[in-house]
């Protein structure tokens, strides 16, 4: 019989999407170096304003087994790089077989999502709507507001994260404001 996590309770704040319980995982534009395509603003955005936090989220200490849920919230700061707007690192699952369901708590954006195949899907975050994603869908949120983008997650424990598949090819898509609107775009970087 396989053990799992024992029942617990985490706060998580309404307005803020952080926890006091636990410390959150954060990510600056300097860890951010391969997802960004305009790279001399990427750089200028580094130097001038000292490394700006675009998210962090939470990483539960939860055992990583098919029986178990992983769950946290992330926070996406308002902010853009050149045109393109602040998002998250954005990942595959290890088990690619594995879905994912996000919650808007608070904010405005989008899901991002391509699938291995190059179908590729995007949905909007609104204040209390869920958006779920489908197996086999690499994910990033992205802040279209100004006000940080709030969600919470949840997917299988042992479904692991493959960063490393968007950090060498990118995403096929990018979202970027085009005349004071989010607008989907084709990315010249994407490496087939």
């Amino acid at each position: 019989m396989a053990l799992t996590a024992k029942s617990f309770t985490i706060n998580f704040d309404q307005m803020t999407g952080l926890s006091n319980e636990k410390e959150s995982v954060k990510r600056n534009l300097s860890d951010m170096k391969n997802m960004f395509y305009d790279v001399e603003a990427l750089e200028e955005d580094i130097k001038n304003e000292n490394d700006p936090q675009v998210y962090e989220y939470y990483d539960l200490d939860i055992p990583k087994t098919d029986g178990d849920i992983q769950f946290g919230s992330s926070i996406v700061s308002p902010g853009k790089v050149g045109n393109e707007y602040y998002m998250t690192k954005g990942h595959f699952h290890t088990v690619l077989e594995t879905g994912e369901v996000y919650y808007c708590i608070s904010g405005e954006g989008y899901m991002l999502m391509e699938n291995p195949e190059g179908d590729w899907q995007i949905e909007k975050f609104i204040p209390g709507q869920a958006v779920y994603v489908p197996p086999r869908y690499a994910h990033r949120s992205i802040n279209t507001g100004d006000q940080p983008l709030i969600t919470f997650f949840a997917f299988r424990a042992d479904a692991g994260h493959d960063y490393g598949t968007i950090e060498t090819k990118g995403y096929r898509k990018l979202v970027v404001e085009i005349d004071n609107e989010p607008q989907v775009i084709d990315n010249p970087k994407w490496k087939q």
